[in-house]
């Protein structure tokens, strides 16, 4: 162990602002450059959800040359998604249910607008009015006003393969590679297939640590390998005024508490995987809402060339299932009774 002292907390918070300064310094500097050489703001739209009257609207504002679109091309690598030009604090108009409203981005350029919104079940669209530029569209699921389940799914070893207890592994599949380049985890479209089966315009929501930027390859790659579909709900990557890197784990558990609260009579299944935090994210979130959760299907991301097992728990009275693949877990949830129960 170091006999050298620890830095206080203080000066870890100054250099964390001290970055942030410098990084919002550089971005100033670049948009104004980019906006002498003609540079315009544009809108990418990102799936997002609607129910009980109420649409959730998600998008992003940056600068990218006229008559460009920022997001049509799906076969570049994510390091190349990473290098766009947010335009924090930017102003927009906002279209849905024939309704139009003035949103404003927060610091990263995002936008997470909420507004009135009655909507037919099924798949509608918000749009994204950028001056001189054609609007984008940002799809909205619009979940039944009789849904009472829902699907809530991790992206990273849940949807696709990542391999994150491998760090550098996962590091060339998610900078160098791109949706194309990614291969599903077997079993798991069939598996969230079955849990909304015969459902009515059920919720579904894929949740990840993930950066905005990868929203349109992992749309895609949803779209591609015949996953339902559904909304988005990822993450900003980047120095905040106070961390280096934001949590991961605030970003799953403020996602399922905004979920509860934005659809009061859904009750959920939730998958994942064990690579990271998800069984413990999951687990807690059962405690605190027992009466929200239908069930826990956890994905064992074991070594190549080893068979995980497959194991039954339970977190109170909701079933806790882990297995290597979708057709085992699915297995698991009919063994449990839970396929059945529910109707999914």
């Amino acid at each position: 162990m170091s006999d050298e002292p620890a830095l206080p907390a203080s000066w870890s918070l100054r250099a964390v602002a001290a970055a942030h300064r410098v990084k919002t310094g550089v971005n100033r500097a670049l948009s104004g450059l980019a906006r002498r050489r003609g540079w315009t703001t544009a809108a990418l739209g990102y799936p997002g959800y609607a129910a009980q009257g109420r649409a959730r609207v998600r998008g992003r504002l940056l600068l990218a040359p006229p008559g460009t679109d920022p997001d049509a091309r799906l076969d570049i690598p994510v390091w190349r998604r990473l290098l766009t030009l947010e335009q924090p604090h930017g102003e927009i108009d906002v279209t849905v249910g024939g309704t139009r409203t003035r949103a404003r981005a927060d610091e990263a350029g995002l936008i997470d607008l909420t507004v009135p919104a009655e909507l037919r079940p099924g798949r509608a669209a918000a749009l994204l009015h950028a001056e001189g530029r054609p609007p984008a569209t940002a799809p909205v699921h619009v979940a039944s006003p009789d849904a009472t389940r829902g699907v809530v799914c991790d992206i990273d070893d849940t949807v696709w393969i990542t391999g994150i207890r491998h760090p550098l592994r996962a590091a060339w599949r998610t900078f160098a590679g791109n949706g194309s380049t990614r291969r599903p985890v077997a079993g798991m479209a069939a598996l969230l297939n079955r849990l909304v089966e015969g459902l009515p315009h059920p919720p579904v929501v894929y949740v990840s640590n993930g950066p905005w930027n990868l929203a349109g390859p992992i749309t895609h790659f949803l779209e591609r390998h015949d996953f339902p579909a559904g909304a988005l709900s990822l993450t900003d990557w980047g120095i905040s005024p106070r961390a280096w890197f934001r949590s991961g784990r605030a970003h799953k558990r403020g996602a399922l508490e905004r979920l509860a609260a934005d659809l009061p009579g859904v009750r959920w299944v939730l998958v994942g995987d064990d690579g990271e935090h998800d069984p413990a994210i999951y687990a807690d979130f059962a405690r605190s809402h027992p009466d929200r959760v239908v069930a826990i299907a956890l994905r064992t991301v074991a070594p190549i060339g080893t068979e995980p097992p497959q194991t039954e728990e339970r977190v109170g009275a909701v079933p806790v299932v882990r297995a290597g693949d979708g057709r085992a877990l699915a297995d698991l949830l009919h063994r449990s009774g839970v396929l059945d129960t529910a109707r999914l």
